[in-house]
């Protein structure tokens, strides 16, 4: 038990996302700190957050809740307990489901398995030619990898051979990150998809058919798990959760402030300038330790004295990808003899489907309805999440909501998955830096992390935090770490830095 008489340190966290509040509630729960969350917008849970219009509810990127962390998993659980498989009319709202999972591929206006197999319908839908295409072009990449791997297309052409790289990763690929294959840094394969390979696909069909309902799948790779937990009321309702206690701990979290400085004495940070979004009022706090989730760019642009030339210079030039969530209620989708499985009105049964189309902006689908049921206010209605990625400030980005609808719809409609006399109702939602990306300035990040690491009391973690595309599960180990160093006085921060770095699984 602390000493009262002694008193608390103040750490002072930038942000009320995943990293933030898992470090937040690890502090609180160690009782010698006082904790401060700022956050600049006026929304728990980043990019995790479950948006909520008109009782239809939207999480912004989807997010599986899988980890081959026990200690995640157990967190997780301790804040919403899972409901039991076949309880699904259990009352009690604070509750973490497990779902099914179904992820696939649409391209040549068919569904391909994700990750694609070597099914018969596989076969079918790209013809006898195509395959063995594949089969020889994959052959040749074992047998003559290209060496060393130096961006992410060499990385993808090792791993699946040419012909499969562009069927299937080229076009989506460049849709995500808006730049070539060839000029992406092969650490973001090695980060998000290292642990898949063609062999390891063909091995998983195998054992499928003999595994069971489980949170609890260690040995599969991510992309080729069959269950995830999810909560009732989509990601957003565990962080609030999480912030909830976090608050009834004595912690502090301040919404609608936004940090817009960071002030050094010395080696180390003093206090921090803090912004009300509501009346631009500023003030500043005193803190012991910093914890910073917050966009590195906008981190070291903050800094007082100004870091290093060098340092600005990277940090200014940081590339990111941006997003905009176009959510459409329907009546139904259209019949198509691939949806297999279909639900009422033509509802496709998957969570996400990848929109491989060369031909449409569209780069992914949510059915909210197959994430959670609850995430639908009226269960008779389809509840999508059509999924764009632009960069701030480009044409996408300027839309206004009802053009960015249309443009949705049309979509939709083109591709031959709805009729646009089947929507309902439509909302939109623009993330800036949603990606950080690992291209342009991005190869001289070392000198960044070179210089934050120098200062004793100063924390990177999560995903924009560290300029590294981690999954939520992975945000929250660089928080665990960050307050466990924190409790201990220490100021390495190597083991934060390597969360992600040797882990043997993906998302993508």
């Amino acid at each position: 038990m602390a000493n009262s008489a002694i008193p608390k340190k103040t750490v002072l966290i930038i942000g009320a996302g995943p990293a933030g509040l898992t470090a937040a509630h690890e502090l609180i729960r160690n009782g010698r700190f006082q904790v401060i969350v700022c956050e600049a917008s006026g929304d728990i849970g980043g990019i995790s957050r479950t948006a909520n219009y008109k009782g239809n509810r939207m999480d912004i990127g989807g997010h599986r809740f899988f980890s081959k962390s026990d200690w995640v998993m157990n967190w997780w659980r301790d804040i919403l307990p899972v409901q039991p498989v076949g309880a699904e009319k259990v009352a009690e709202e604070k509750r973490i489901l497990v779902r099914n999972r179904l992820s696939r591929i649409y391209y040549l206006r068919r569904f391909f398995d994700y990750p694609v197999s070597l099914s018969g319908k596989t076969i079918r839908n790209l013809g006898l030619v195509r395959m063995a295409r594949i089969g020889a072009s994959y052959w040749y990449a074992m047998a003559f990898p290209r060496m060393p791997e130096r961006s992410l297309e060499d990385f993808l052409v090792n791993r699946f051979g040419n012909e499969l790289y562009r069927t299937f990763f080229k076009d989506y690929t460049e849709k995500v990150w808006g730049v070539p294959c060839c000029e992406i840094s092969a650490e973001w394969g090695a980060q998000r998809i290292k642990g898949l390979s063609v062999i390891k696909a063909l091995k998983h069909a195998l054992r499928k058919s003999m595994s069971r309902a489980s949170d609890n799948q260690r040995e599969t790779n991510t992309s080729l798990i069959e269950h995830f937990l999810y909560p009732k009321l989509g990601p957003g309702q565990l962080w609030e959760e999480v912030a909830d206690r976090i608050r009834k701990s004595g912690g502090d979290i301040r919404l609608n402030t936004r940090v817009t400085g960071i002030h050094r004495d010395g080696p180390a940070v003093s206090n921090v300038s803090v912004q009300s979004t509501s009346d631009s009022e500023t003030t500043r706090i005193r803190a012991d330790y910093v914890v910073s989730t917050m966009p590195v760019k906008d981190l070291i642009a903050g800094m007082t004295p100004e870091p290093p030339a060098n340092v600005c210079e990277v940090a200014s030039l940081l590339p990111y990808r941006d997003f905009i969530t176009v959510g459409l209620l329907l009546r139904s989708m259209k019949a198509n003899p691939q949806s297999a499985s279909v639900l009422a009105n033509h509802c496709l049964p998957d969570n996400w489907i990848y929109i491989q189309e060369s031909d449409v902006k569209l780069g992914r689908i949510q059915v909210f309805n197959n994430w959670s049921p609850y995430m639908v206010a009226d269960p008779g209605k389809i509840w999508l999440g059509l999924e764009y990625f632009c960069q701030e400030g480009d044409d996408l980005w300027r839309k206004d909501a009802p053009s960015m609808t249309e443009l949705a719809v049309a979509e939709l409609e083109k591709i031959g998955l709805i009729d646009r006399a089947d929507v309902l109702d439509s909302h939109v939602i623009k993330v800036p830096k949603t990606y950080p990306a690992y291209f342009g300035a991005y190869s001289r990040f070392d000198e960044i992390r070179q210089y934050t690491d120098g200062i004793p009391n100063l924390f990177l973690i999560g995903r924009n935090g560290m300029h590294r595309y981690n999954n939520q599960d992975h945000s929250m180990l660089t928080a665990k770490l960050a307050a466990e160093a924190i409790s201990t006085e220490s100021s390495g921060k190597d083991a934060i830095w390597a969360v992600n770095v040797d882990d043997d699984y993906h998302e993508e």
